[in-house]
């Protein structure tokens, strides 16, 4: 028997949002390393927080385009 269906609505409490949303980001970094490595791609990962605060991933390769479309985008 498998794992029910987990309806996604916005958590009302901050202080419940922040710690989930610390959580999820970090086990989406980790994501993001495991498939670079795990299938020798290149990965960029750009996250905003709601105060705004960014926070990123890339692989060696993907840096440097990940700072020019940065830089396009800001």
């Amino acid at each position: 028997m498998g794992r029910g269906r987990v309806t996604l609505k916005r958590i009302e409490n901050k202080i419940n949002r922040q710690v989930t949303f610390s959580k999820r980001r970090s086990g989406l970094l980790k994501k993001a390393h495991e498939i670079s490595v795990l299938c020798d791609a290149d990965v960029a990962l750009i996250i905003f927080s709601t105060k705004g605060k960014l926070c990123e991933f890339a692989t060696d390769a993907s840096y440097d385009s990940l700072s020019l479309s940065l830089s396009d985008f800001l």
